[in-house]
Formats: structure tokens, C-alpha cells, sequence
């Protein structure tokens, strides 16, 4: 039975893996939906957050809406990497390898090499996407007046089990107070299942339990990918070096879509992490490595937002002609003039300004410049003509 809301699809292979094209795709559709599925609920979760009254509540999940929109661009983010790899199905086995690279990989930050606040793969991400917004839905009562009791139990138990996973892997010296938060969690989530079991109203004590939850199981997410993250190792450059190949691969097929559709396009290089060498053995070689590296990462990271936002600014003002178009096609727009009528002299020069348009659209690579000249030319016109927004 299909949930209610996104919950995000269990993810291919391991990291460099070859995985078949069949599976890749159904796991890349599959995000696709979540992606464009949680994007509306975060919406609403954020919607409700600012009609709270108390500013104690609104202060208290404001933290989580923002982390919840945080981890969904960063998945967002490396999604665009991963469709432009897949490149409509035309993969061999590096372009194969080069996706789990990406799905598996660390989701980076731009600057977040010192605090790893997000130094998580995609499907931890995702994860922790799915628990935060069920927690958020629970605080902010989105789930309706008779929520599924038994349901939200039986998730709770679920996520108790997967910190008691996540305690397991924290180191001796940090492993007592991990320990003790889980056992806290695990009693008190037996002390509301029995009350429950009695009969008795357990509502109120279930979102702080809900959130308390989530709290912790994104603090143990995050703490251990921060702690892979400080051993700056050999294993772990040579990780690195994967990962950011991979992104750059990536993004590099991203630039060429752009180039090919859109001018002018960002002329910004996108460097490749393998050109830096072999991962040195000596410390202070690999400090100096990392550093480099470092660098590499953040070229990657402003090149692919450049030439992404090149193709957003098409689709943008595709969007923006369409919306023209379709106000004047409206029967709002009859009062206006018929932009196809040769005896109108305005809309004689409307229609100038639309087939225009169309026929840029219909060109690659685009001309963005005069694209956005012609596209205003028209909001402006309308404008003048009265035409209702």
C-alpha cells in the first residue's frame, strides 16, 4: 500500500558500483517523484509553521523546517548531477558506476568542510528527510484529528531501532551518553505503548516523543558521517577524489547541455579532480592534497550552480511567453484584441512579438538576451493594453 506522503525509494548498489540501466532508471524516477512530492509537503510544513501563534512553537520547529528545505536542495542538487550523467539512458558501465558514485557519495556543502554539518550520502538524506517531515506533520497536527495511532507507534518503534544501529557504531569514549539517550527513547516509547495499550489518551505525549526522536537520530546521522569525515586518510582522499571525479564528469555533461541550448552560456572550466595525481601517502602531502582538493570542490560546486542557472533562466522565461500566450488565448483577453487579427494594429504587433518568441524558443542554441528583451517586451505591452494578470 502506497504511503500518504513521500517516503523515499530504497537506493541501488554501493558506492562505484555497476548497477543495470533498468534499475537505475526505476531508482531516478522514483526520486524524481519523491523530490517534486516532498517539495510540496515542505511547503505546507512551512506554511503552518508560520501560522503558529505561540512564537515559543514557531521557535522551536523552525530549526527543522529549515534543515528539512536544507537536506531536500542538497538532494535536489545531486539529483541534477545524476540525471545529466544518465543523459537519457545513453550510459555504459563508467557512466553506470559514475551514478552510484553519486548517489552513495557525500552530499557536500559549499564551506562545510570544517563543520560536515551535512556530510551525508543521498539516501541518509533522504532518510532523514523522511523522518524530520513525519515529525514536522505530528508538531504542527498536519496528520488531521484522528491520527493513525497504531501507525505513528509502530514508526516510532521502527526509528528507535535505527539509532539503536546508529549507537552501535559511536565510539567507546561518546558511546555512553548516545547509549543513554537511546535507552531513554526505548522506555518511554514502552511507558506510551502501554499506556496506549490501557486505553489511555497518549496524544500529547507523542509528538514530543516524535521530535525528541527525530532530534536524535539526526544528530547520530550527522555525527558519524562527521567522524568518517575526520579521519583525513589516504582511503578517504581516494574517496574523495571518486566522488568529486564523478561530479565533474557530471557536471561537465551539464555544461555541454547548456552551451547547446542556451547563449550566452557561463564560459566557467570545470576542473577534474583526477588531474590532481595519486593520493600521496606522506601527511604532509596529503594536507597539502586535501587542500587542492578542497579547491576542486568548490570550482565544482559554482560551476554547476552557473550553468544550472543558465538553463533555469530559459525555463523561466519559457514559462513567462507561455503565460503571455495564454492570457491573451483567454477569454479574458478577448476585450484586447485577437493577436492573429490583421486588422488590429496592436495586436498586429503583439503577434510580431509571439511568433518571435516561438521561433527563438525553437533555435539552439537560445539567445537568452534576446529572449528576456522580447518576453518583456510583451508583459509590457500587455500592460499597456490593459490586459488582466
Amino acid at each position: 500500500m502506497s504511503s500518504t506522503y513521500a517516503v523515499a525509494p530504497a537506493a541501488p548498489g554501493s558506492l562505484g558500483s555497476d548497477v543495470p540501466d533498468t534499475e537505475l532508471l526505476r531508482y531516478l524516477d522514483a526520486m524524481l517523484h519523491w523530490k517534486d512530492r516532498r517539495r510540496t509537503e515542505l511547503a505546507a510544513l512551512d506554511q503552518a509553521a508560520l501560522e503558529l501563534q505561540d512564537p515559543g512553537e514557531r521557535a522551536a520547529v523552525t530549526p527543522d523546517v529549515t534543515l528539512s528545505m536544507t537536506l531536500w536542495q542538497g538532494v535536489a542538487d545531486r539529483l541534477s548531477l545524476i540525471t545529466a550523467t544518465w543523459d537519457s539512458g545513453r550510459v555504459g558501465e563508467s557512466e553506470r558506476r559514475r551514478i552510484t558514485t553519486l548517489v552513495w557519495g557525500t552530499l557536500e556543502q559549499p564551506g562545510s568542510r570544517g563543520t560536515q554539518s551535512l556530510a551525508v550520502s543521498l539516501p541518509e538524506a533522504c532518510r532523514l528527510s523522511d523522518s524530520l517531515a513525519s515529525s514536522l506533520r505530528s508538531r504542527l497536527r498536519l496528520d488531521g484529528a484522528d491520527p493513525d495511532l497504531a501507525g505513528r507507534l509502530r514508526s516510532l518503534r521502527q526509528q528507535v531501532e535505527r539509532i539503536a544501529d546508529q549507537v552501535r557504531l559511536v565510539p567507546g569514549s561518546r558511546n555512553a551518553s548516545a547509549a543513554a539517550a537511546h535507552a531513554s527513547l526505548d522506555q518511554r516509547l514502552e511507558d506510551v505503548t502501554e499506556r496506549a495499550r490501557r486505553g489511555a489518551d497518549v496524544g500529547g505525549l507523542l509528538g514530543p516523543l516524535e521530535s525528541q526522536a527525530a532530534t536524535v537520530e539526526r544528530d547520530l546521522i550527522v555525527a558519524a558521517s562527521a567522524r568518517a569525515h575526520a579521519k583525513a586518510d589516504h582511503a578517504q582522499a581516494t574517496r574523495e577524489v571518486a566522488e568529486l571525479t564523478a561530479r565533474g564528469q557530471a557536471v561537465r555533461a551539464l555544461a555541454g547541455r547548456t552551451r547547446a541550448q542556451v547563449r550566452p552560456a557561463p564560459t566557467l572550466a570545470v576542473p577534474d579532480a583526477a588531474a590532481l595525481g595519486a593520493v600521496p601517502g606522506d601527511p604532509e602531502e596529503l594536507t597539502a592534497y586535501l587542500t587542492r582538493l578542497e579547491r576542486v570542490e568548490r570550482a565544482l560546486t559554482m560551476a554547476h550552480g552557473e550553468y544550472a542557472a543558465a538553463l533555469a533562466r530559459r525555463d523561466d522565461l519559457a514559462e513567462r511567453a507561455a503565460a503571455v500566450r495564454d492570457r491573451l488565448a483567454g477569454p479574458a483577453g478577448d476585450g484586447d484584441g485577437d493577436p492573429d487579427d490583421p486588422d488590429e494594429p496592436a495586436a498586429v504587433a503583439m503577434s510580431g512579438l509571439v511568433h518571435q518568441t516561438q521561433a527563438l524558443l525553437a533555435a539552439t542554441p537560445t539567445d537568452l538576451t534576446r529572449l528576456e528583451a522580447l518576453v518583456q517586451a510583451q508583459e509590457t505591452f500587455l500592460r499597456t493594453m490593459g490586459a488582466p494578470s
